[in-house]
């Protein structure tokens, strides 16, 4: 099977399993880099941690922003594909709304330093915003609708406005004297019917 290059249309080889491993494993260690140091971390770092060598990072992802794109769109993936995972695996969907809040809670308030690069003028950073809403604010409205459909939930529930304001909830969750999680819980409580 080829993937069709966007630009050219001559067909490209999919990458290998392993080098698609060895990718995810890259965009792991670079996020959990992230998460320790902030995206200013040096690409050094994450190289030795990996277990590969700066190359091989820069020939992946040739600038900086190449690569904290690609972290962020593999977390906004994980986060994605883990909501029907949870609705089929969790006991209600009022459940898995919650376990999926809470991860959605995880990759908003690890995101350490990616706010300000967000705001740069880098053209690299500009889709990211609507890529974001593009693939969670639908997951999130299908748990909703889930759980309303249950009679969990009530039924106008909107999705967008929910991350909003899970989201406002988060700003300065690195206060030790705030609980950002504990908030959220008490959000997700308060959408419970019973």
């Amino acid at each position: 099977m080829v993937d069709i290059d966007g630009g050219s249309g001559s067909p490209a080889p999919r990458k290998r399993a392993d080098a698609r491993r060895n990718e995810e494993t890259l965009l792991g260690v670079a996020a959990a880099a992230f998460i320790a140091s902030g995206v200013d971390v040096p690409v050094r770092d994450i190289a030795a941690k990996a277990g590969v060598g700066v190359g091989t990072i820069y020939r992946h992802f040739p600038t900086r922003a190449d690569l904290i794109v690609a972290v962020y769109r593999h977390q906004v993936e994980a986060c994605a594909e883990a909501g029907p995972a949870l609705l089929a695996s969790s006991g209600t969907p009022h459940a898995a709304l919650a376990l999926w809040i809470n991860l959605f809670v995880d990759f908003l308030v690890t995101k350490h330093g990616l706010a300000e690069a967000l705001q740069s003028d880098d053209a690299a950073f500009e889709t990211l915003h609507a890529y974001f809403l593009d693939r969670l604010v639908p997951v999130c409205g299908q748990l909703l609708d889930a759980a309303a459909t249950a009679g969990e939930i009530l039924p106008d529930m909107d999705a967008q406005q929910l991350l909003r304001g899970v989201g406002n909830l988060c700003i300065g969750a690195d206060n030790t004297r705030y609980d950002a999680r504990r908030m959220v819980g008490l959000l997700i409580a308060g959408l419970r019917l019973h």
